[in-house]
């Protein structure tokens, strides 16, 4: 009987758009716990991740009665067709493929819960639970576990179909599944995403430090440490320089799923009008997005690194607008380091003004170490330097 309800649920989840599908033992990770103690004992987390170990690791935490789980992957682009580029004065940043299209976690959950509903349909005492990048569980480890892929060394699950460019989510539930085998881990002694690593946040094989990673700087809500703000370039949420170097993503371009679709603008946006947008404009542009769910400012700091990045003197009279009006230190603080980057007499007189007007302390000492460093560069630059 379990076998032929497995065959329906595979029809089944084919006929809604699931673009793969497995089945695994709802049993505990006892590795995963192991590796995820060291992992928290080394300082790797990022904070996002369920706090408790247990939960994230045994599955009969999330459903007392778990049997199985369900893990399903839902493929998404990796290019955009006709890419709108930077020109001069109009300069560009750019989203991780992650969150070009709707929010995945809107798509995985609204077919997570078709797939649930058609089972309790089948069997009226199933129960389940649905689970994706939020829930306790890790989805790589139980998408590893039910077939859909093997873990790649940057720790993102890779299939063989549309390699790393997978969302993935799971359904826990009290039915009993015939289980699906593990894929053999095909990265052999590739090390190209760990070579690649902007900022060396895969540490080891298999091992990611999370604190490191410019995907999770791109969404912290704090002033950023100069080092990373100089290899942020113009990456305004998330990164995927891993994936783009991984030889499994060569050639795959997943355009199947139109929800995963990207909008070009918002997939390359303009930097200087995201510092400007309103908190309706941003809800009505961004918040169907993966990228609005920390909300506007991340963005709006990572923007300002991306100008600076580019060193685009003509954001400076609204760089100015911003370090002298901007209610929030942290914008203000990234501002006026942006403004030292760009650099030229421009900058120093927007500076040297608003020294004199600021008043919290963290952005007054930038603005003064901005002014230090132009005044180095100016030296470094005379004629007269020996």
């Amino acid at each position: 009987m379990n076998q032929e309800l497995k065959k329906q649920l595979i029809k089944y989840a084919k006929k809604i758009g699931i673009d793969k599908i497995g089945f695994t033992s709802a049993d505990p990770f006892p590795e995963l716990k192991e590796i995820l103690i060291r992992h928290r004992e080394l300082g790797y987390e990022s904070g996002f991740e369920e706090k408790d170990l247990e939960k994230r690791t045994d599955p009969k935490l999330s459903l007392s009665d778990a049997k199985s789980m369900i893990a399903i992957a839902i493929a998404y682009p990796s290019k955009i067709e006709t890419p709108p580029k930077s020109t001069k004065g109009e300069y560009r940043g750019f989203v991780s493929r992650s969150a070009w299209g709707i929010d995945y976690h809107l798509i995985l959950h609204k077919k997570l819960n078709h797939l649930g509903q058609f089972l309790k349909e089948l069997v009226p005492s199933a129960e389940y639970v649905v689970m994706s990048d939020t829930g306790a569980l890790s989805d790589h480890a139980v998408a590893e576990r039910a077939g859909i892929g093997w873990i790649g060394k940057n720790s993102l699950l890779i299939t063989p179909e549309f390699g790393s460019y997978v969302y993935l989510g799971q359904i826990i539930t009290n039915i009993f599944f015939p289980e699906d085998h593990p894929m053999e881990n095909q990265c052999g002694d590739c090390t190209r995403c760990i070579d690649a690593c902007p900022t060396q946040a895969i540490v080891n094989p298999y091992q990611v430090n999370a604190k490191q990673c410019l995907s999770f700087i791109t969404q912290r809500k704090d002033m950023l440490e100069e080092h990373w703000m100089e290899k942020l370039g113009n990456r305004i949420y998330g990164c995927d320089t891993c994936q783009i170097v991984c030889p499994k993503n060569k050639g795959i371009n997943p355009i199947h799923q139109e929800l995963t679709l990207p909008n070009p603008e918002l997939a390359k946006p303009l930097l200087k009008p995201l510092l400007t947008i309103s908190n309706k404009e941003f809800k009505q542009t961004w918040g169907q997005t993966a990228a609005a769910w920390r909300g506007k400012k991340p963005l709006q700091r990572n923007a300002i690194i991306g100008l600076a990045h580019f060193k685009d003197e003509s954001s400076l009279p609204l760089l100015k607008k911003i370090l002298e009006e901007d209610e929030r230190p942290m914008i203000r603080q990234t501002t006026a380091w942006a403004i030292g980057k760009i650099g030229g007499e421009k900058a120093k007189e927007i500076l040297e003004s608003a020294k004199f007007k600021e008043k919290d302390g963290k952005v007054f000492n930038q603005i003064i170490k901005s002014l230090k460093s132009l005044a180095n560069e100016d030296i470094l630059d005379s004629p007269c330097k020996k």
